[in-house]
């Protein structure tokens, strides 16, 4: 969290001064960019294939260690990606029933409890993947 918090400025003026420079260089500065972006990309695909491969470099000892906290690791990344899968569908979902249940409402306000049960039947997309990510979480 605390790397979080130093980088995010950096952050933001490397972001500013981007801006600036694609306003005031125009195509220039965009093959810039690009050129960094492309020089980031493939020095962070490089450290994903170093840190996949394992090669010689680790020790047995953390090779068991490693082992032994696989599924764990990767019980709580199931449940992470099965939160955020399900809470991304769930607010596409209420976005379009929430803005069609206001139109509805517009035009006959006397079908507010239709509505909101609709929109409640949309967020409970939400709750199944969170019961999901219980249960994941379970079994590590």
């Amino acid at each position: 969290m605390t790397t979080w918090l130093i980088a995010l400025p950096a952050l933001l003026a490397a972001f500013a001064a981007t801006r600036m420079l694609l306003r005031r260089r125009g195509k220039a500065a965009l093959r810039w960019v690009l050129a960094a972006d492309g020089a980031l990309f493939a020095g962070a695909l490089a450290l994903l294939l170093v840190a996949l491969s394992g090669g010689a470099a680790r020790a047995d000892a953390a090779t068991t260690a490693a082992e032994s906290s696989g599924s764990g690791s990767a019980a709580l990344i199931g449940a992470a990606i099965a939160v955020a899968g399900a809470s991304i569908g769930a607010a596409i979902a209420v976005a379009y029933t929430g803005a069609a249940a206001l139109a509805a409402l517009s035009e006959r306000p006397e079908l507010f409890g239709r509505a909101m049960v609709i929109v409640g039947l949309a967020e409970g997309i939400a709750i199944y993947g969170l019961v999901v990510a219980i249960i994941l979480i379970g079994k590590a």
